[in-house]
């Protein structure tokens, strides 16, 4: 919304003539930090036959992106509002660059886990950074909408198109080019930054909430971990309740610090506003159920039908062009004339119909007749959905809160996708072992039992998705009750004293 913040002169508060560019650069580098959650994914058979990775390793190389990158986000976020945000704008790409080069030329399996790690460090600096940037470059409506229907489609489809980019660069060069592709891609959008970014400069005198980054990074580390360990260990494994435990008891104690910090990690005033904290569940609740659909339909697309990781690809294609459909040419023309909900929650629901339909498939589907229309369903729902919870969340926050602001709903992302891949996926497999101990009775048809027991899990945990995606939807009717931005009333567009 715009606004003219308390203390702004008024050559901050004009349109700088080249954001667009620099809306260009920010996508540019919004689209390499979620690219690389799934670009990977198709990489990686061919690394861990490469790299000699155990079975029981090999989710580290997804792990340590999204262990580093979810739990490091607020950190992240109060730098930028710190420090400036183009300088760790920047930071986070020459580092991006330089983890994923490293990852790229990785000579055995601890090179590769570290430096994934590192790039999902420098993705929890570079991705709030870049949502705040957009936040505080575009503030007229008109322009924000459309600004964010760009983020908001990049955001949903980005991870569609790494399946597309992984498979082609897997097949036809290797599966290291799945790093590397973001070295170049890296070196454009500094030149760009450098040259077409503008930002206010950090708050020199501020001093980072330590004891914060302690708790609250380290409770969030402690959930995503616990998340990724269930899969493979189980729900009740020791070492899974005892993170889960000490997630909850550090994020606890985050919470109680914050209303005593000084100068908090995470002001408290930002998740108390009940359409921002709307947007953050919804969000969170949202990508559960989306991780759960990259995941089983990537599997069932190869193994159970064959594809190739080229056609993999392709064929999530469709989906990434409702996608955009969905966040640039409905929500991004709409939002100035209907309260967000009034996206948010129709776009939960054609997801969530997407879905359903999906939960009719077998192992002999018809991929035009029974995928095709479901992923065109859910693209135009998410689209729908993603880009009005990027524009509220982040309307009206004082600017030096922009970061944190910006880091928050990447952290309900990031947590989202880890307790969606974790708990969907245990679903998946539990359900799958009953349905093939209870029907193999002849071990002629093992093969075909198991086949059949496979999809069997995954139309049972997409049951599940359907659900968890309708209940994001009631999430967003019942909390997001602000009104078109143009609309809003003027005394909620900066709700706090701005320093």
């Amino acid at each position: 919304m715009s606004v003219t913040r308390t203390g702004e002169s008024s050559a901050d508060t004009e349109p700088d003539p080249r954001r667009w560019w620099g809306l260009v650069i920010i996508a540019l580098a919004q689209l390499m930090v979620v690219l690389d959650a799934t670009i990977v994914n198709i990489a990686l058979p061919s690394a861990q036959e490469d790299l000699g990775i155990s079975d029981g390793d090999r989710q580290w190389v997804i792990t340590a992106y999204t262990l580093a990158f979810g739990g490091l986000l607020l950190l992240g976020g109060r730098i930028a509002d710190l420090v400036g945000r183009k300088r760790t704008f920047v930071i986070g790409l020459i580092g991006f660059a330089a983890a994923s080069a490293l990852g790229g030329a990785a000579t055995n399996s601890a090179m590769l886990f570290g430096a994934r790690a590192l790039q999902g460090v420098f993705a929890a600096l570079l991705a709030p950074s870049a949502l705040s940037l957009l936040t505080t470059t575009f503030t007229d409506p008109k322009e924000r909408g459309k600004a964010f229907g760009i983020y908001g489609a990049l955001a949903g489809s980005g991870a569609a198109i790494g399946f597309i980019v992984g498979g082609l660069l897997t097949e036809y060069l290797d599966w290291r080019w799945c790093l590397y592709v973001n070295v170049p891609i890296a070196v454009v959008a500094v030149l760009g930054a450098l040259a077409l970014l503008h930002d206010r400069p950090g708050h020199a005198g501020a001093r980072l909430d330590v004891p914060g980054v302690v708790l609250g990074c380290g409770g969030l580390v402690a959930i995503v971990y616990g998340f990724s360990e269930a899969e493979p260990r189980g729900w009740t494994d020791p070492l899974v309740l005892a993170l889960f435990a000490g997630g909850i008891a550090m994020l606890t104690a985050f919470v109680w610090w914050q209303t005593r910090a000084r100068v908090p990690l995470l002001p408290l005033h930002i998740i108390k506003d009940r359409n921002r904290a709307g947007c953050f569940l919804t969000m969170g609740l949202a990508v559960i159920g989306m991780f759960g659909l990259f995941l089983f339909m990537t599997y069932y697309l190869q193994v159970i039908l064959g594809y190739s990781p080229v056609k993999t690809g392709l064929a999530f294609l469709p989906l990434t062009v409702a996608i955009i459909i969905g966040s640039t040419q409905i929500s991004a023309r709409l939002m100035n004339r209907v309260p967000p909900r009034m996206l948010m929650v129709p776009g939960m629901v054609l997801a969530s119909g997407g879905m359903v339909i999906l939960t009719r498939m077998t192992v002999h589907s018809s991929y035009t007749s029974e995928i095709l229309p479901a992923l065109l369903l859910m693209g135009l729902g998410m689209g729908l959905t993603f880009m009005p919870v990027f524009a509220t969340a982040t309307a009206g926050v004082a600017p030096q809160d922009a970061g944190v602001t910006s880091a928050t709903v990447n952290t309900s992302q990031q947590v989202g996708g880890s307790i969606g891949t974790a708990l969907l996926n245990t679903i998946a497999t539990t359900s799958s072992a009953a349905y093939i101990s209870a029907h193999l009775t002849d071990p002629a048809r093992k093969a075909q039992v198991a086949a059949e027991g496979t999809v069997h899990g995954y139309t049972v945990a997409i049951w599940w998705a359907a659900g968890i995606m309708l209940l994001a939807g009631l999430v967003a009717g019942l909390m997001v009750t602000t009104g078109p931005p143009r609309h809003a009333p003027a005394a909620a567009a900066v709700p706090e004293s701005v320093g």
